[in-house]
């Protein structure tokens, strides 16, 4: 079979803010493994580490069609929530919520003991998230969000206009909630910083695409450009692009949602800000924008999501300026003082959905294991999946084992194209206007 492989541009600002990576080992020659992970995001860095401590013994190759932190896993707006997702968190059972809210709890304290351990810089900090109102419409969003966090007696606070305005440096929104279990970080660099710091036995192999994957005496065979791999077991941490290998197909929608971001802002530029570094706001509307200033200085914007059918491919220039224009727009309403500070970077990241917000967790077939489809939270959501994933596969057992497999399922299926594809972009447009407030 031939495979749609990612396809992401070097536009992200992320990683091209890193330091250049060491040169690449790639697939090449006839290989056997032990297991074999596939996609070396957050979901794959987490699973070859967990078969790693425990497997000692065992050859574990870890592979990834472009470099690591080229794709999404780089290209978030660096938050990792510990909080249900806005539509899980309208779950009706209560002990469903406390099972996810425990689940990216457990991720985050992995992800701060790595950073900790081997002293991954990458803007890790505790800071909590803002979650931010524009005017009426989210506003009653807030106050929608305040009953859930009552229901789930998790802390929160109120933050007013001229409070909030301190700490952004803009007027532009009316009220906020504040939640204190969020992380900030650098993406790109986290997930850099793990990949240099995998265990002995993880080999990891970089812009090695994988264009065929077939079954063959008891064994899995993954066919590379200039090699293959044979092993008994493996794990995909692929996201949307499960679909590639003949999985879920029909049950995951590729979505892009994009970013821009300033250069650094100057001492200058920074005084005329007049706000607070390091913090990020998430909108109260899910379709509005959300909106960070980083450790190191730089505004970002992100908001528009596109259905990217054929995934980075989908991206036009066209479509890039558009975004960006938009971008700018929401950019100059925020911060008319800062007229003249530059974008640098607009890039995507593509990421998978289901119709029915349903993430997948288990086993596909004989040897095959996948965590596919975070519904846009991957940081917290596919450290944890990926770590459990690889207990699922050798055997192991553990409340947190029992507690994903109970709040995961099959996504539902989708319409057929073109169906589908004019659906989703529909109801992106529809979206977009009802918010066109909070934007």
């Amino acid at each position: 079979m031939m495979i749609a492989l990612p396809n992401d541009d070097n536009s992200c600002g992320w990683y091209q803010a890193l330091p250049p990576a060491a040169p690449a080992t790639r697939l090449r020659g006839q290989q056997q493994a032990d297991y074999a992970v596939l996609g070396a995001g957050f979901a794959g860095l987490a699973a070859a580490r967990r078969l790693a401590e425990l497997k000692p013994d065992a050859r574990i190759l870890l592979v990834d069609a472009q470099r690591v932190a080229e794709g999404a896993s780089g290209r978030n707006s660096g938050f990792v929530i510990d909080l249900p997702h806005k539509f899980a968190l309208e779950h009706p059972d209560p002990v469903h919520k406390q099972k996810l809210l425990g689940l990216n709890r457990a991720a985050i304290a992995q992800l701060q003991g790595l950073v900790e351990r081997h002293g991954i810089d990458c803007q890790w900090s505790a800071v909590g998230k803002y979650q931010g109102a524009v005017g009426e419409r989210g506003e009653a969003f807030l106050e929608h969000f305040e009953h859930l966090m009552q229901d789930l007696g998790e802390p929160y606070h109120w933050v007013e206009k001229g409070e909030l305005r301190k700490v952004l440096g803009t007027p532009y929104y009316s009220r906020a909630i504040f939640t204190p279990g969020c992380y900030l970080m650098q993406p790109a660099a986290l997930v850099r910083g793990m990949a240099d710091h995998l265990p002995g036995n993880v080999e990891l192999l970089e812009q090695s695409p994988i264009r065929g994957l077939h079954r063959e005496r008891g064994q899995w065979r993954l066919q590379g450009d200039e090699g293959s791999i044979t092993t008994p077991r493996l794990l995909l941490g692929t996201s949307i692009f499960t679909r590639e290998f003949g999985y879920l197909k029909n049950r995951l929608l590729p979505v892009m949602t994009f970013a821009s971001w300033t250069r650094p802002l100057t001492d200058e530029e920074l005084a005329r800000y007049g706000g607070e570094l390091n913090w990020g706001l998430t909108p109260a509307d899910h379709a509005g924008t959300t909106l960070r200033m980083t450790a190191d200085r730089r505004i970002l914007i992100r908001n528009s999501y596109q259905h990217v059918s054929k995934y980075g491919a989908s991206v036009s220039e066209g479509m890039r300026q558009r975004i960006r224009a938009d971008h700018r727009k929401a950019f100059l309403g925020r911060y008319p003082a800062l007229a003249e500070v530059p974008f640098t970077h607009t890039w995507g990241g593509v990421y998978a959905i289901s119709r029915n917000f349903t993430n997948f967790f288990g086993q596909l077939e004989e040897g095959v294991f996948a965590s596919a489809c975070d519904n846009g939270v991957g940081a917290a959501w596919g450290t944890i999946s990926g770590t459990l994933l690889a207990d699922l596969a050798v055997g192991a057992d553990s409340q947190a084992l029992r507690d994903i497999r109970q709040v995961t399922g099959m996504p539902s299926l989708n319409p057929p194209e073109p169906l589908l594809g004019l659906g989703v972009k529909s109801r992106i447009r529809l979206a977009k206007w009802q918010s066109r407030s909070e934007l």
